[in-house]
């Protein structure tokens, strides 16, 4: 679906599910590559258009750099704009950089001098990232907005950009952590799987957030596929998992699919949908994304990609 040139900055977002969630499992990442990954898919408006922005962090051994892309209104072509972290020869903690959306100039500045990292290679905070475009910041990143506006000398866009997705990619051995806000007015929560899937004690699983255990699975290899309604902070979300994989391919050649969306499964027939599409990641992620609760507002997905390795 593309967006239409005559949407504009006026009306609401459109409720359609954009171009980018059908390509949510594309660059798969292989144990080969040993790639932490951190991809925001955002709408933002820019020039006076709704674009989808998609905000990459990626590291590994060598590098550590931060890509954004915004989809044309026709969603067959990109603009992208990377900047590289910690590479051999650049150091990029601070700066700026312009490219043309649309024929549209937008510049994105960045502070990440002081920012904290918690094992992803998303920062947590203490940074900033301000797309901006025709005086207002359309997208901003990072917990130090006032710092961000005195920088920019741009005023805050009058509709704000909204978050419909993220997805993570995510290495280790027994224990995966990723976090998110399942409602835009309440903290980040701190999500974690835990799992034993070798060895002579019986495959469990645990997942848990903020420390509080809300599911825990038995008898792994038969239950390697489901879903379950949990509350968090009195708001229900769904949680499905595919951990085929893990039970039965060798360490590193596949992964566990973990998908959280805020509020409960529909029906019956989508929660059994969603137990046998599980092992096919582009139809499963684009399934659970693409379910709207009628809101004008995107609905929010977490998918969190583990890779056990030995």
């Amino acid at each position: 679906m593309s967006f239409d040139r005559t949407h504009r900055a006026t009306s609401l977002p459109p409720t359609q599910s954009p171009p980018l969630a059908e390509r949510i499992t594309d660059d798969p990442v292989t144990i080969k590559t040993a790639q932490s990954t951190v991809t925001l898919a955002y709408q933002a408006n820019i020039g006076g258009y709704w674009h989808n922005v998609s905000i990459t962090w990626c590291k590994n051994l060598m590098n550590h750099s931060l890509s954004i892309t915004v989809d044309g209104l026709e969603g067959d072509f990109h603009y992208t704009c990377k900047i590289y972290l910690k590479p051999w020869h650049f150091w990029s903690k601070k700066g700026y950089k312009s490219f043309e959306v649309e024929s549209k100039r937008v510049d994105v500045y960045w502070d990440l001098r002081s920012a904290k990292f918690a094992g992803s290679p998303e920062p947590c905070t203490d940074y900033y990232v301000a797309l901006v475009s025709d005086e207002e910041v359309v997208l901003l990143l990072g917990d130090y907005k006032k710092k961000a506006y005195k920088r920019t000398k741009s005023r805050p866009a009058l509709v704000d950009a909204m978050l419909f997705y993220k997805k993570e990619n995510v290495f280790g051995k027994k224990t995966f952590a990723t976090r998110a806000k399942f409602d835009e007015r309440t903290k980040e929560h701190e999500i974690t799987v835990e799992s034993t899937t070798f060895g002579h004690r019986e495959p469990e699983m645990w997942i848990n957030i903020d420390g509080v255990m809300v599911i825990h699975v038995r008898n792994l290899d038969w239950k390697f596929r489901g879903n379950q309604n949990i509350v968090v902070n009195k708001k229900p979300v769904q949680v499905f998992w595919d951990v085929h994989d893990w039970m039965f391919k060798s360490p590193g050649t596949g992964h566990g699919l973990f998908i959280f969306k805020p509020g409960l499964v529909e029906s019956e027939s989508d929660r059994d949908g969603s137990s046998r599409g599980a092992n096919s990641d582009s139809s499963t992620a684009t399934k659970y994304y693409t379910a709207r609760t009628g809101s004008t507002a995107p609905d929010f997905c977490l998918f969190l990609y583990a890779w056990k390795v030995e």
